[in-house]
C-alpha cells in the first residue's frame, strides 16, 4: 500500500472512494459469521459499526441497528478483528491498546479506519461496481495459516502517517509510532450466494497487492464489488522499554499467534438502503462523500456514544496465562477464515 496513491487520488479525476472511520463498538469475545451462538468465541475481537451486533446474526442488519460507531451514519455493518496482546517476561499479558488514525477526525475512541475501493485507489477502472447486499457477509484470512496472505499485512510506525513498508509478519523490533494491522478483502462475488461455508469461498481475489489495479473478475465470480479494508493502529510504543532481552517478538494476537501468519478479519453488511450504490456511483472522494453529498454523516461525539453491552464478562485488559484471553475450548480447525 504505496501512501502516493493517496496523492494521485486527490489529483486525478475519480470514482468514488470511501475513507472514513469507526469508534470501538465493542472489545469481546463474540464471532458471529465464524461461530454464531458460541459465547464466548474463541478468541478476542475488536468490533466496530452498527449495534446491531450480537452472538447470532441474520438477515437485514442495516434495518436493525439504532446507532453506528462510524462516520457515516447510514453504515451499520460490522467490521471486526483480533486484539494484540504484549506478553511480559513473566507470563503475564497486557492488551494492547488502539489508538486513532490522525488523517480522521480527532476524538475518535480508537477503533479503525475502513476503506470501500474501486478497481484500485483511485479509479473504478470504468466497470459497474455492485453494492453488497442485505445479508452478505465475508472473512479474510486463517488463523491457522503458516504462510502469508496477499492483502494481510503489519506497518511499523514511524509516525501515524507512515505506510509502508508493508510486512508479512509482525515487526522483529520495537516501533516508534506503533504497528499498523491492514487487511483487505476480495472484490469479486460469485453473484449468487451471500456467504459460503468458508465465508470466503463467494469471493475472489484478483489484486496482487492492496490498492494496486485488480485484474478482471473470472467467470465463477463475475461481479465487481467495492473492495473493503480495514486498518487497525497499535499503541505498542509504550511497551518498548519492555522489549525481551532475547529479541524475541512480545507481541501476541488474541488467537495465540505471535508471528501474525493467522491475521484475519471479518465483515457483515449493514449499509441501509441503497446508500453504498449512490456512493459507488458518484465521484466523490473521502470526506467529501459526507454531509449528503451524497452519504449522510455524523461526528465523533454520536460514534462514541454507540456502543454494545458485553455479552461476556472476563478481563478482558490482562491475563495470565494465555487462556484467559484465548480458548482452546473451542476447536479452531471446525471453523474458517
Amino acid at each position: 500500500m504505496k501512501w502516493f496513491y493517496l496523492a494521485s487520488a486527490l489529483m486525478a479525476p475519480s470514482q468514488a472512494a470511501l475513507r472514513f472511520g469507526c469508534a470501538t463498538l465493542s472489545i469481546q469475545r463474540l464471532d458471529p459469521v465464524v461461530q454464531p451462538g458460541i459465547v464466548p468465541s474463541t478468541h478476542l475481537h475488536q468490533i466496530v459499526g452498527g449495534n446491531a451486533f450480537k452472538p447470532n446474526m441474520s438477515g437485514d442488519v442495516g434495518n436493525q441497528g439504532t446507532c453506528t460507531t462510524c462516520v457515516f451514519s447510514e453504515d451499520f455493518s460490522n467490521y471486526w478483528t483480533a486484539v494484540m496482546f504484549f506478553k511480559h517476561e513473566n507470563g503475564s499479558y497486557q492488551r494492547v491498546p488502539i489508538m486513532e488514525n490522525d488523517a480522521l477526525p480527532a476524538g475518535i475512541n480508537g477503533g479503525m479506519t475502513v476503506y470501500y475501493t474501486q478497481q484500485d485507489f483511485f479509479s473504478n477502472g470504468n466497470q459497474k461496481i455492485t453494492s453488497f447486499q442485505p445479508g452478505f457477509r465475508m472473512t479474510v484470512g486463517d488463523v491457522t495459516s503458516k504462510e502469508t496472505h496477499t492483502g494481510l499485512k503489519f506497518v511499523c510506525l514511524d509516525t501515524k502517517s507512515t505506510r509502508f513498508p508493508e510486512l508479512p509478519t509482525f515487526p522483529t523490533q520495537p516501533c516508534k509510532g506503533g504497528i499498523m494491522t491492514v487487511h483487505h478483502f476480495p472484490s469479486c462475488w460469485d453473484g449468487k450466494n451471500l456467504d459460503s461455508p468458508d465465508h470466503q469461498s463467494h469471493m475472489y481475489n484478483t489484486a496482487n497487492e492492496a490498492f494496486q489495479p485488480a485484474g478482471p473478475c473470472p467467470a465463477s465470480h463475475p461481479v465487481r464489488m467495492p473492495q473493503v479494508a480495514y486498518e487497525t493502529l497499535w499503541d505498542t510504543a509504550k511497551f518498548s522499554s519492555m522489549w525481551p532481552k532475547d529479541g524475541s517478538n512480545p507481541f501476541v494476537m488474541s488467537y495465540n499467534d505471535n508471528l501474525g501468519y493467522g491475521t484475519h478479519a471479518d465483515y457483515v453488511f449493514g449499509w441501509k438502503g441503497d446508500a453504498l450504490q449512490r456512493a459507488m456511483d458518484n465521484s466523490c472522494m473521502f470526506n467529501a462523500c459526507e454531509n449528503g453529498r451524497p452519504l449522510l454523516s455524523q461526528g465523533v461525539t454520536e460514534m462514541n456514544k454507540c456502543a454494545v453491552q458485553s455479552t461476556v464478562n472476563e478481563n478482558i485488559d490482562g491475563c495470565k496465562p494465555i487462556f484467559m484471553c484465548y480458548s482452546t475450548k473451542v476447536t479452531l480447525t471446525t471453523f474458517f477464515y
